[in-house]
């Protein structure tokens, strides 16, 4: 859904973005005009509810299937756009990105890195914490698949060392060639 902005003075301009089909993952949040640098392009939102209770509602979601709408804010807040979200939900991940997340107050927004030209998909790094306890192939169910050349394989940070997971990102890049 494109949403217009307002401009100096409260006048509606034309919106800066729209929630379409993506080659990179599902649905994907595209430019419909340039977006300069450091602009600020959407808040994410969502239920905003503690780490234990995220836990919880996602005890029993497959841990092969990375696929949700969590933020983690900090030690206490998730925000959980999968209940009450926006189209920041649909922000794909990219180990080139032209987007940053930003934490003020508790809030989270999506800001350009870069200037953004029309019909390109925004993204930004996810960089998942790796936690104790992750299963041994975590780095394929956090696969990355924005095909940039300096792609690291996977969503997950820090990357592994050794740079595996960066060759199998090659790999699969090139298998689907």
């Amino acid at each position: 859904m494109a949403r217009a902005v307002k401009g100096q003075g409260g006048a509606r301009r034309a919106p800066l973005f729209k929630v379409r089909r993506s080659r990179v993952h599902g649905r994907g949040v595209f430019a419909l005009r340039r977006i300069r640098k450091g602009t600020r392009i959407i808040e994410y939102l969502g239920e905003r509810i503690s780490h234990r209770v995220a836990d919880r509602r996602y005890e029993d979601h497959d841990e092969n299937d990375n696929h949700t709408f969590l933020f983690s804010v900090d030690r206490g807040l998730v925000i959980d756009a999968g209940v009450e979200g926006n189209d920041a939900r649909f922000i794909n991940h990219s180990c080139e990105p032209n987007c940053e997340s930003v934490i003020e107050r508790r809030r989270v927004f999506i800001d350009a890195l870069r200037d953004i030209a029309p019909g390109e998909e925004l993204s930004y790094d996810y960089q998942i914490g790796r936690e104790r306890g992750d299963p041994p192939n975590v780095d394929e169910i956090y696969a990355c698949r924005c095909g940039s050349k300096d792609c690291r394989g996977t969503m997950l940070w820090p990357p592994r060392r050794g740079n595996a997971a960066k060759r199998a990102g090659k790999q699969r890049r090139a298998s689907r060639s």
